[in-house]
């Protein structure tokens, strides 16, 4: 009898190397690594027991024209295989770490190890007990033969249907699609403003230029390090595809690797990589959005053609967004007006800068007299540059809401920011708050579900939505489960207060005001806090609130309308309308909505209050 191999694979524990296709299965079960991970692994059980080199694995992982990060790369590569083999550098099972010098593999393997078969060799002689076995025996063993072979056809039977069902799932199109944050593979903490950035990029890239749903970046951002299977994300995100991958920049050299996963099926698409010169990085989101969009079918028919931007200016422009989605308002400033100022004419770089000024007004971290101008510039430059953009008609939006409380115009330039990129997510939300001012709450709950389509992560908005359409008990129900997530938000904290004083529940929401004093201010103001509503109850919390911002007034700008909302918590009508004379006087934005909060219900009758409202442009709620 001649044997012959069938697979050449090696198998430790319950794992399972496939060293042709570079596939790695626990119990049968496929588990995704990234290729620098398998390749590792590969290298190792070609010589189980001895020590490869660091030297060694850099160059089976990276070609020698590709320029990355080496020794980060490799450490990634190394934990994620440890993750995926549930192994620990601590007491390895599998691998091992040879200080400074590199890596052995420890555990036991059958090193490409053959599934052999016997060939129809008729000389071949039966073993001396078979061929010995009484007639009874040889009938035994050819009916266990038919049970055997029955057994195999209804095992390959199932396995079959198994397959072409997986193959169908598989082979289903991507419609949506989830662009995970790139690993920053620079191995300086420093560049993950470009990593985050540059993911921000390709998201808006494959929304403007292709077919696909494609989810924003706050809803992805919450997965960045996560390690999390893809069908899981996926499934969380409402996408049936990932698009993973990572970015390396040194010197002026940038590798980008990304690729394709159709997430039911957890089944590897395509994957590409790029390598650029920093003069050329501006340009990669771009490219690489219309790769994947060809290669899924979905790339649309009519691009815009990339303009130049300065290198040096568009990293200026990703810094400044980096900390503008971090919540630091203050701090993106110089960055984006560094981008204006090294590049005139980069339209996005004007869209930053209007941001800057209308976020910071809005939620009055700005006086509103020096920065509404500002914006009212910068937007109205943003426009003048570049009227395709959907960013810059969302700065107009902004502009004519905040600068002119014209709300009508406003409505109608996030109608032309939708118009060009129909799946922004932020150009819905702001379309909700103007509606929200206009007293159409209906409409602009339904604008901030259409906005939760494209960013499910969402943390406060639909609940906002839903606490001005006085809702309170469905926006409860929003933000528990989304404390259950964040329990230390303390914005979400805030929202639950506000939701509990719309229903009367006096206790249960300076409960929730002292959790989001904790967590924005610390432990000290909320203990003043509870001490304050412990002696007084709810009228002492807020009287307490006032002196406290107050005190905070006569060091950074507050907005007459925050004291005016205590003021009127406490009914004193006097006092509110005063306050909303100088927020008009400042044309503070948060006049916009003082309808939409029930704490001014007391005063709709009267002719003061009436007054304000028709000066801003307003329709009256009542």
């Amino acid at each position: 009898m001649t044997l012959s191999p069938i697979e050449n694979t090696v198998r430790f524990g319950l794992f399972e190397l496939d060293l042709r296709t570079r596939q790695l299965t626990k119990n049968g079960v496929k588990i995704r690594l990234p290729q620098q991970s398998i390749q590792a692994l590969s290298l190792l059980l070609e010589r189980p027991g001895e020590i490869v080199t660091r030297e060694e694995l850099q160059q089976r992982l990276w070609p020698s024209d590709v320029f990355v990060d080496f020794d980060h790369g490799l450490n990634k590569s190394i934990q994620k295989l440890r993750d995926a083999l549930g192994d620990s550098a601590g007491s390895p099972r599998y691998i091992e770490t040879i200080p400074r010098i590199g890596y052995r593999f420890v555990g036991p393997a059958n090193g490409a190890t053959a599934i052999r078969e016997p060939t129809s060799d008729t000389n071949t002689p039966l073993p001396q007990n078979l061929a010995s076995a009484p007639q009874a025996g040889i009938a035994g063993s050819r009916r266990a033969r038919w049970l055997l072979i029955a057994a195999c056809i209804a095992l390959g039977a199932l396995a079959a249907g198994w397959l072409i069902r997986w193959r169908l799932r598989a082979s289903e199109p991507i419609q949506s699609l989830a662009v995970l944050p790139l690993d920053n593979l620079s191995g300086d903490p420093s560049q993950e403003y470009f990593a985050d950035g540059m993911t921000d990029e390709l998201i808006t890239m494959l929304a403007k230029n292709s077919t696909l749903r494609v989810v924003s970046r706050t809803s992805v951002m919450q997965y960045k390090g996560a390690r999390r299977p893809l069908p899981e994300i996926a499934r969380a995100l409402g996408v049936d595809g990932i698009l993973e991958g990572s970015i390396a920049r040194s010197g002026e050299k940038v590798h980008m690797t990304i690729q394709l996963i159709q997430a039911p099926s957890d089944t590897h698409l395509w994957a590409e990589s790029y390598d650029r010169s920093s003069n050329d990085v501006a340009a990669l989101p771009g490219e690489a959005a219309r790769d994947v969009a060809n290669r899924l079918h979905s790339s649309l028919a009519s691009i815009t053609p990339a303009r130049y931007i300065n290198p040096a200016a568009h990293d200026a422009y990703l810094q400044g967004r980096y900390l503008w989605w971090e919540g630091d308002n203050d701090a993106s400033f110089p960055y984006f007006k560094k981008a204006t100022e090294l590049q005139p004419d980069y339209a996005l770089a004007w869209f930053g800068l209007s941001s800057y000024y209308g976020a910071g007004a809005m939620f009055g971290q700005l006086d509103p007299r020096p920065a509404l101008p500002q914006e009212d510039f910068t937007a109205q430059k943003c426009l003048q540059l570049d009227p395709s953009a959907s960013e810059c008609h969302l700065a107009m939006a902004g502009d004519e809401l905040l600068s002119k409380w014209n709300v009508e115009e406003a409505l109608r330039e996030t109608s032309r920011a939708i118009e060009l990129d129909p799946r922004s997510a932020d150009a819905y939300e702001l379309r909700s708050r103007i509606l929200q001012a206009l007293n159409r709450q209906e409409e602009s709950i339904q604008a901030q579900k259409t906005a939760l389509e494209f960013n499910p992560a969402d943390p406060w908005t639909l609940a906002l939505a839903l606490w001005i359409a006085r809702r309170y008990d469905a926006a409860l129900t929003d933000v528990q489960q989304r404390v259950v997530a964040t329990p230390r938000d303390p914005i979400l904290q805030l929202f639950l207060a506000m939701n509990y004083r719309g229903k009367g529940m006096d206790k249960e929401s300076i409960q929730c005001l002292e959790k989001y004093y904790l967590y924005a201010e610390g432990p000290a103001t909320a203990d003043a806090l509870h001490r304050a509503f412990e002696r007084g109850g709810a009228k002492a919390a807020v009287e307490w609130q006032i002196k406290f911002v107050k005190a905070r007034a006569a060091k950074h700008y507050v907005s007459p309308v925050d004291l005016a909302e205590l003021y009127a918590q406490l009914g004193d009508r006097e006092q509110t309308l005063a306050l909303f004379e100088e927020a008009f006087r400042q044309h503070a934005p948060g006049l916009l909505w003082i309808q939409c909060d029930s704490a001014y219900d007391f005063l709709h009758s009267d002719e003061r209050y009436r007054s304000i409202i028709k000066r801003v442009g307003l329709p009256p709620a009542y």
